[in-house]
């Protein structure tokens, strides 16, 4: 038996047809909307002042076709780690340590690092430091305890 399905995405704002799903973000929170091309554009229309005069802050255009939804294409916040990313950061963190940086295999990498990759600088020598000496625990003496008072001695 042969099926065939059909989504229709209706437009959020009027009821009719959508032919697009629109994102977009307030106040560190991101949404979609389905909209047909007219209330797509309207919408644009009203955020073009606000976006003319705002500071943008990341993140980059995206192109969506009719009909989609930007889900799962890895431009919400939580999934900024991309495996590009992760590979790039590899490649930071092995340059760092061929170049004389004191660099950890895991965590956050310095900006300066960032910016010394980017330059493609090698790291200033280290300088050298006389170890600190240790303290030999039997050379010092023991500290002793006042004796306490007891509470019907006072």
């Amino acid at each position: 038996m042969a099926q065939k399905v059909l989504v229709e995405i209706v437009d959020d704002l009027d009821g009719g047809t959508a032919t697009q799903t629109v994102p977009f973000a307030l106040d560190g929170v991101s949404y979609e909307i389905d909209l047909s091309d007219k209330n797509a554009q309207a919408l644009r229309d009203v955020f073009a002042h606000y976006i003319e005069v705002g500071r943008r802050t990341g993140g980059r255009r995206i192109k969506v076709a009719a009909g989609q939804s930007t889900a799962g294409t890895g431009s919400s916040r939580g999934e900024s780690t991309s495996a590009a990313s992760r590979e790039h950061n590899q490649q930071v963190r092995a340059w760092a340590m061929a170049n004389g940086y004191e660099i950890s295999e895991r965590g956050r990498i310095s900006k300066e690092i960032y910016a010394a990759f980017e330059a493609g600088e090698p790291a200033e020598p280290a300088v050298a430091r006389e170890p600190e000496p240790v303290e030999d625990a039997a050379a010092k003496p023991a500290r002793k305890r006042a004796p306490r008072k007891k509470a019907d001695e006072s």
